[in-house]
């Protein structure tokens, strides 16, 4: 579990439907859908946090404060560069396989997830 409750952040940045994007003080009040992707907190003071989530929810409140709300969100240095590699090319295996219809299907999301932490490890 994440929680930052009452962090001062300079900029959030996440990977929205619609795009990336930066939200800063005073940004319009939205709510973002976000895909398997990357968050970045940079803080007032102190390095910048990043987390790998594999969806959810994003509400710019009018006073500025910013809810994010996801089933799963990790610190990407958790995550290990060969494991995830590993794990793409069982799930790519899997996809192109001959398999049930809902092995090959959750193999694709499986597949969209981890080509997403990659990308976000690099």
């Amino acid at each position: 579990m994440i929680q930052l409750n009452n962090s001062r952040s300079v900029q959030v940045n996440i990977s929205a439907e619609s795009g990336d994007m930066g939200i800063l003080s005073n940004h319009v009040p939205s709510i973002e859908q976000l895909r398997p992707g990357p968050i970045e907190i940079i803080e007032e003071s102190g390095p910048t946090k990043k987390f790998f989530l594999a969806g959810g929810f994003a509400v710019v409140q009018p006073d500025s404060n910013l809810s994010i709300n996801a089933v799963e969100g990790f610190p990407l240095e958790d995550f290990s560069a060969d494991a995830v590699k590993s794990q793409i090319a069982e799930a790519q295996k899997i996809a192109a396989g001959t398999g049930s219809e809902q092995d090959i299907a959750e193999a694709k999301i499986e597949l969209e997830v981890l080509e997403s932490l990659q990308a976000a490890m690099k």
